[in-house]
């Protein structure tokens, strides 16, 4: 295959994807994606738990739901459907293992409507959020969400073993059917809270590769930056405590080790920054109303859907910043030494090494340095990121101590007294 027709390949599942959700009215699908959790997880809630067996990971369940109803199916007023449910007893563990009860699950996903998001990527999916900010559900192509139920045994023993980590939290994966055509969703953590205002936005990847936000992204209202933004823009890094730097060293490096076993690669890391400082400037001028409205809410969110409660270790927080008012975010310090908070997450990791990104990175490592491309083997893109993000990105704080500043005054004065 060469490259143009890799390319045209690609472009065509991106405008498949699109057309597919758009030609399915968005109320339309919020509308099945609700009656169809909501009978599904209601429908589970009912049979005893039991431990995961093997087979759970390749079940799925199908139900129809006729617009005028039936014996198992409330009637709606959407077009008629068939919803698929993955996995649900696997699927079931994975919630209960960060503290989501089938309840909350529900109010969350099927309580109120859900707000569609501006898509953040050129990936063609569709992205919806719950109105109580803990949950993303993404539309994904037939190949993801293939590649998901061959990773999800794999997933389940790394749950198992850490459920501390960044990578994403995968929660249901589910298809509506509708007019011969099939919409895959997946629910997952929601890494950026609305609550939350982000001062600044980064997908990185560790790649210098035209990796640079586009004049059109600029444009935006929350533009997104990428790895030639940060290292132009935030030269000093994000400073982080010793404690605090080691507990999101450590559970970056194995997350990449988990992912480099997977054989995946062209992931990203999502990070959200939150200027403390900068917005007590901007309560000032805005009213203190502002800074009530906001509090409320981010003391509701689960503490599993936290970036802070996701690396290893326990770190404490910075002592400039009262635990309360950290929201879930990871406490840093920029180079001009504003306070910071940091809402991290791995993203995009559904892109196993097949062929056609092998066939890419050949291309591009012809044009461009081969050890600059965003694509790249496993083994080599989980190393390159983790140097990236542990060095560039994430650096540690310098404080100096009393004592290094009495030292330097005794040494000085004692200098002064031998001149004469």
């Amino acid at each position: 295959m060469s490259r143009m027709q890799g390319e045209f390949n690609c472009c065509q599942r991106v405008r498949s994807v699109r057309l597919v959700c758009r030609q399915t009215t968005s109320s339309a699908l919020k509308g099945a994606i609700q009656l169809g959790i909501g009978y599904t997880v209601g429908n589970l809630s009912s049979k005893p738990e039991r431990d995961v067996l093997m087979q759970d990971f390749y079940v799925v369940e199908s139900i129809f739901f006729p617009s005028e109803g039936s014996n198992l199916t409330p009637a709606h007023h959407y077009p008629d459907f068939r919803f698929k449910t993955y996995a649900p007893v696997a699927f079931r563990y994975f919630r209960e293992l960060f503290g989501i009860r089938p309840d909350d699950y529900l109010y969350s996903l099927c309580n109120e409507p859900l707000i569609e998001l501006s898509n953040p990527g050129a990936s063609g999916s569709i992205f919806y959020l719950t109105r109580d900010d803990e949950f993303i559900l993404k539309t994904v192509m037939h190949k993801e969400a293939e590649f998901l139920q061959k990773l999800l045994p794999g997933y389940y023993m790394n749950l198992n073993q850490n459920p501390r980590t960044l990578l994403p939290k995968f929660f249901g994966l589910y298809c509506v059917q509708s007019g011969g055509k099939n919409i895959r969703i997946v629910v997952m953590n929601n890494v950026l809270p609305r609550i939350v205002r982000m001062h600044l936005k980064f997908d990185l990847k560790g790649s210098t590769c035209k990796r640079r936000a586009s004049k059109k992204e600029r444009e935006k209202s929350k533009p997104t930056f990428k790895d030639l933004d940060f290292m132009q823009d935030v030269q000093d890094g994000l400073l982080l405590d010793v404690d605090t730097y080691n507990a999101l060293v450590k559970t970056l490096q194995r997350d990449c080790l988990v992912l480099e076993s997977f054989k995946i690669m062209d992931y990203s890391l999502l990070l959200g920054v939150h200027n403390l400082d900068q917005a007590e400037r901007e309560q000032q001028m805005e009213g203190s109303q502002s800074s009530s409205d906001e509090k409320r809410p981010a003391a509701q969110r689960a503490l599993y859907s936290t970036a802070m409660e996701s690396i290893q270790g326990g770190a404490a927080c910075g002592g400039s910043i009262d635990t309360e008012d950290t929201m879930g975010g990871i406490p840093a310090v920029s180079g001009k030494g504003e306070r910071l908070l940091l809402f991290i997450g791995i993203i995009d990791i559904l892109q196993s090494y097949r062929l056609i990104k092998k066939l890419e990175h050949t291309w591009k490592a012809l044009v461009h340095d081969g050890d600059t491309v965003s694509v790249h083997r496993p083994n080599f893109y989980a190393d390159r990121f983790f140097r990236f993000m542990s060095s560039t990105i994430l650096r540690l704080q310098v404080i100096k101590s009393n004592f290094e500043e009495e030292k330097k005054t005794m040494l000085s004065e004692l200098l002064d007294s031998t001149q004469f």
